[in-house]
């Protein structure tokens, strides 16, 4: 029984305790009976408590509580490119970004009405038009989040970057960027490439810089001009300064 394994609810548990392996173990001996399972107590977490559960039956194929939280955090550790995700573009359609490898990207959150909207809008067409022919892609997410300063539909929006801006490169869907809510492209670039004051994003149009492999590589603040940072896109491009 389990009272061989855990001596007693106040048992301390041992440094490499195998606890996990042979407990399993045991069930797979008694697929219908009712167990014990031991648990961390909250008022010490050195100590062990036990909780009762109803019949366990482990012929299902479903996998032990300890085997599914590794193999969950085993597939969050796969994901390491921006290549990884499938996003949404402006007409609601999928796009999987594995389509931009082999390329740099520069990843921006855009709004239409700010005090930055002007000058990154600008910059941004400008070095796009310059290395779009090398290998460089902007991609732009439009994000109502910071001051209501992208309240427009999709359509709105690329028709404001596309007829005022001339911008010739993807706007996706509107997306959160914080929160709970974020899309999953953006919580990967955060973690990927925190910020200096925590990993959130400041402000509409923080920059994320991403090379050929997916891999986020530079984040700047929303201050900083698209155009000052084209010898780091030279660099990655492999271009000739």
């Amino acid at each position: 029984m389990l009272s061989s394994i855990v001596p007693s609810s106040r048992s301390i548990l041992p440094k490499n305790s195998n606890l996990c392996r042979h407990f399993v173990k045991h069930l797979s001996s008694h697929p219908t009976k009712r167990f014990l399972i031991p648990t961390y107590s909250s008022r010490n977490p050195t100590c062990l408590s036990r909780a009762a559960i109803p019949s366990i039956n482990t012929t299902s194929r479903s996998f032990p509580p300890c085997l599914s939280v590794r193999s969950a955090s085993m597939a969050s550790q796969s994901t390491t490119s921006v290549h990884d995700f499938t996003v949404k573009d402006a007409r609601g359609n999928d796009v999987d970004l594995s389509i931009y490898k082999g390329k740099v990207l520069l990843i921006v959150n855009v709004a239409s009405q700010c005090g930055l909207t002007n000058s990154n809008y600008t910059e941004l067409s400008q070095i796009y038009e310059k290395y779009k022919d090398q290998g460089f892609e902007i991609l732009a997410f439009p994000c109502n989040q910071f001051g209501g300063q992208e309240p427009g539909t999709n359509e709105e929006i690329m028709q404001f970057a596309c007829t005022r801006f001339k911008a010739e490169y993807p706007i996706f869907d509107k997306v959160d960027v914080n929160g709970d809510n974020a899309a999953p492209i953006y919580k990967f670039l955060k973690s990927s490439k925190g910020g200096l004051f925590g990993d959130s994003i400041k402000w509409n149009f923080s920059k994320f810089l991403v090379d050929k492999e997916g891999h986020v590589v530079d984040r700047y603040a929303p201050t900083t001009s698209p155009l000052s940072i084209e010898k780091d896109v030279k660099k990655l491009l492999g271009v000739a300064k």
